[in-house]
């Protein structure tokens, strides 16, 4: 059941629409595997929707806030388009460098704002814990949308409707996570999902300065799900089910003389494909600066512009839910 909001939204009702409603969409972590199911099985209905209708009135008279602290063009038209598919509209705020908060004014007063407008807020930050003080000020739901080098939750859930939908399961996966693992909100979100399925095995794959932080991996490894370190992925890739690839990001690094060492240490092409299995999938969050090249982009297991498509449905699938209209 996903955890309660500590914003004094409607308590849990008796259906699991009910269960859902008002709450805030934070972390990983407030997801059991019920929800994950649950919210699946919603995205899988508004895959058929959208392929049968394209959109409709479910949330017709809704408004979404969408504000973006950071640059994002993937997220941030991934939601409008998620509000604007079920009916809705959308207040986009992007670079929020040019609004009131450039006058000095706090991130609760900007939430309290812009629910006197939404009925939904969408945030990205780039403090870890963002979403959190958010939620605690707001008395609608509040959706995380990526905070520092926290969490994704909603990129997580749909890298894992991702696999499902692609693979057709999520337990007895090897997943190999590739790059900065470090800085890599998508891959510390993911992690802590993947572990609530049963016989899942995870790899990373980093340089020495990018690895999988230890509070993630003692996290996971909690849960007794087997974790293995590389510095390289030529042993493993024969065994992996998928394969989740990050790029370096630039912006995460405060000395630029660290990402000029690091930033081009893996490149996934065709050659090296070469190993994989022919039933399994590479997936990306994008943006790609280099670390997959085009020339696989053909191939039938690179799967990350249609996670991009899966995303959609997901985040229509949780803007239904907290909404109520699921």
């Amino acid at each position: 059941m996903p955890t309660q909001s500590t914003s004094p939204h409607l308590p849990f009702g008796e259906n699991k629409n009910a269960d859902w409603y008002g709450k805030d969409i934070l972390s990983v972590k407030q997801f059991s595997r019920d929800d994950l199911e649950y919210v699946f099985g919603v995205a899988h209905e508004m895959r058929g929707m959208v392929e049968r209708v394209g959109t409709f009135d479910l949330l017709k008279g809704k408004i979404l806030a969408n504000l973006f602290y950071e640059p994002s063009t993937r997220t941030s038209s991934s939601f409008t388009a998620a509000m604007e598919r079920l009916g809705g509209s959308v207040i986009p705020i992007s670079e929020v460098k040019y609004s009131s908060v450039s006058k000095g004014e706090s991130l609760p007063d900007t939430i309290r704002t812009l629910e006197c407008y939404a009925d939904v807020i969408v945030l990205r930050h780039p403090e870890t814990g963002s979403a959190a003080i958010a939620a605690k000020a707001a008395k609608k739901p509040v959706i995380n949308a990526g905070d520092g080098v926290g969490e994704h939750p909603t990129q997580a859930l749909l890298d894992t409707f991702t696999i499902m939908e692609e693979i057709g399961r999520l337990d007895n996966l090897t997943v190999t996570m590739l790059g900065d693992l470090k800085y890599g909100r998508t891959v510390h979100s993911l992690a802590r999902l993947l572990s609530t399925f049963t016989n899942i095995k995870l790899n990373y794959v980093s340089p020495d300065i990018l690895k999988m932080p230890k509070e993630v991996m003692e996290e996971v490894g909690a849960k007794n799900i087997p974790q293995a370190e590389f510095a390289s992925l030529e042993k493993i890739l024969p065994e992996t089910d998928v394969l989740y690839v990050t790029r370096v990001q630039k912006e995460r690094f405060e000395d630029p003389a660290d990402y000029e060492k690091v930033k081009g240490a893996y490149v996934i092409d065709p050659e090296i494909m070469k190993a994989a299995k022919k039933d399994m999938i590479v997936m990306h969050p994008l943006p790609r600066v280099g670390e997959i090249s085009t020339d696989f982009d053909d191939d039938p297991r690179a799967a990350y512009f249609r996670q991009m498509e899966y995303g959609l449905y997901v985040r229509m699938a949780l803007l239904a839910l907290v909404l109520g209209k699921a």
